[in-house]
């Protein structure tokens, strides 16, 4: 059985144009586009492109063209620039349209990126219509990542994380979607300087530094998701005696048989290395050249 209210917005529409024709006025793209349409394209008059252009017809034309094709025959002809999925348009294309307006700002970078390199377009992550949508808050902007991450959002279950399911961070903290000069698509200039912007006390500078804490806090620590605590890579002291295996102290490595069960190790148990070396990330201590105090 038809869609009775479909065949009525489509039958209103053409005598809309009729109407138009007959009276020699321009047609335009509210006569067919009215709130009862089959699209909530009206969505659009909550937002700041409804603005565009002085608003009304020519805020549509200012994204989707003149489309005088479309306007003549709505049902076989698309606009000069469709941005929805019934008449799909080139990602490129479509994104180049948008970067008319947003070409500098965050989509600076856009032309490189990881997401124009995959393919990807605006509308993959952005509703232009709906408000909600055209500049994402934490929540949305999280989920509508993790729809193709699914590495990182297996990442983000683990038992020691960031809280980005609490809302209390973002994907967008960290990272820029639309592309940056950095590896990963940071915000900041490099991965220290993206994790100081939350863990300033980590920043420094100390009087006794750990070389890797100020090389790279990935050396140490998973930005997503770790099985360890505090986002480690590995657990201590395995993570310390990467480095330090046989400098100083331990000079042996130290193995399952030191765990609870066999010949438990004070070393191996607790906080392990930290017991001793708490100041990991630096120390001004005069006498913290161990990273003890």
């Amino acid at each position: 059985m038809p869609d009775r209210g479909k065949w009525f917005r489509r039958t209103l529409c053409s005598l809309a144009l009729l109407v138009s024709a007959l009276a020699g006025a321009a047609q335009d793209c509210l006569d067919c586009h009215l709130a009862s349409a089959d699209q909530p394209v009206l969505a659009i008059q909550h937002s700041a492109h409804a603005a565009l252009a002085g608003g009304g017809n020519e805020a549509c034309r200012a994204c989707h063209g003149d489309s005088a094709g479309h306007i003549a025959a709505p049902a076989s002809s698309a606009p000069d620039f469709s941005f929805g999925p019934h008449w799909p348009m080139p990602a490129a294309e479509g994104g180049a349209r948008c970067l008319t307006c947003h070409a500098g700002g965050e989509q600076l970078h856009w032309a490189g990126s990881a997401h124009a390199a995959a393919d990807l377009a605006c509308t993959d992550c952005h509703s232009l219509h709906r408000q909600s949508q055209l500049a994402p808050a934490p929540d949305p902007a999280t989920s509508g990542c993790l729809t193709c991450h699914s590495e990182v959002r297996a990442e983000l279950r683990l038992p020691s994380r960031h809280p980005i399911a609490e809302g209390k961070t973002a994907c967008t903290d960290c990272h820029n979607p639309h592309g940056s000069p950095t590896p990963g698509e940071l915000a900041a200039v490099t991965l220290n300087d993206t994790c100081f912007t939350c863990h300033s006390e980590k920043r420094g500078p100390f009087l006794w530094e750990h070389p890797p804490a100020s090389e790279d806090c990935s050396l140490c620590h998973r930005p997503h998701g770790s099985v360890h605590p505090r986002l480690l890579t590995a657990r201590g002291p395995a993570l310390c005696q990467q480095c330090h295996a046989a400098a100083f102290h331990p000079s042996l490595p130290y193995g399952g048989e030191g765990v609870a069960g066999a010949a438990p190790n004070q070393n191996l148990l607790g906080k392990n290395c930290l017991n001793c070396h708490g100041q990991v990330h630096g120390s001004n201590h005069p006498s913290g050249a161990r990273l003890t105090r």
